[in-house]
């Protein structure tokens, strides 16, 4: 199966603190990939050294074969990252935001029906910020596919989101997946993680403590449940009680 996404041996340090220390996956074409672990686990950092908006110390990286440092705009026009809300204009249609992303790129999906999709075709005319939280959520991810790209990057998808709507939204990236589409994603939610993704790492402070499918992470774990497993990798759940 092709590889699109390849990271070997990839580190960063800010101030001598290691953020990511000797980190190695792939991602392989129509794969979902979640990156997971606790604030400050080092998923953040990881993405930025992956989409090339910060470097490395050290180790590889490669998106569809090409270097994000040296090829950024070729690899942008192939790749599709949702962005939080302190990204975009306030003051501006829903519209407006759509036709100035499609204007970036040379064959752009079509929004209409991609906010169709997402649930959103009703607010073509409002502003941005007159959305509530969900719909906001739900405009960003819209606004990572209006690229048309082989791969997209997820943070959180569907915080903020009722549980309808997170099950639409999963349903929709599962087709988006069936024609193609390659995902990494990061979420606290392990159901969503459970429903969506077929193979996981785990951060904790910077290094990688499991990488494989959900079923093995709990087959290597004392717990039957995924959310249960998850807590035991990461000490969170003993973290939260002292």
């Amino acid at each position: 199966m092709e590889t699109i996404i390849e990271v070997k041996k990839l580190c960063k340090s800010y101030n001598n603190i290691k953020a990511v220390e000797n980190i190695n996956f792939s991602i392989c074409r129509k794969e979902v990939f979640g990156l997971l672990g606790a604030n400050g686990a080092g998923k953040s950092t990881t993405i930025e050294c992956i989409l090339g908006t910060k470097k490395q110390d050290s180790g590889t990286v490669s998106i569809l074969g090409m270097n994000p440092q040296k090829e950024r705009k070729k690899m942008f026009e192939k790749v599709g990252v949702q962005f939080q809300e302190g990204y975009y204009q306030d003051k501006i249609k829903v519209s407006e935001l759509c036709e100035v992303t499609a204007s970036l790129y040379k064959k752009p999906s079509d929004y209409v029906a991609l906010l169709k999709q997402f649930c959103l075709q009703d607010k073509l005319k409002s502003m941005v910020s007159e959305l509530s939280g969900g719909q906001k959520q739900r405009l960003f991810i819209v606004l990572a596919l209006i690229p048309n790209p082989e791969v997209v990057f997820l943070d959180e998808l569907t915080t903020g989101l009722d549980v309808k709507a997170r099950r639409d939204v999963w349903n929709s990236l599962s087709e988006l997946k069936a024609k193609g589409l390659t995902i990494l994603l990061t979420s606290h939610f392990m159901d969503e993680v459970e429903a969506l993704c077929d193979k996981i790492m785990i951060l904790k402070n910077g290094k990688d403590i499991f990488y494989g499918t959900v079923k093995e992470a709990i087959e290597a774990s004392p717990y039957d449940k995924f959310e249960d497993a998850y807590l035991w990798y990461t000490e969170e759940e003993e973290n939260e009680s002292i």
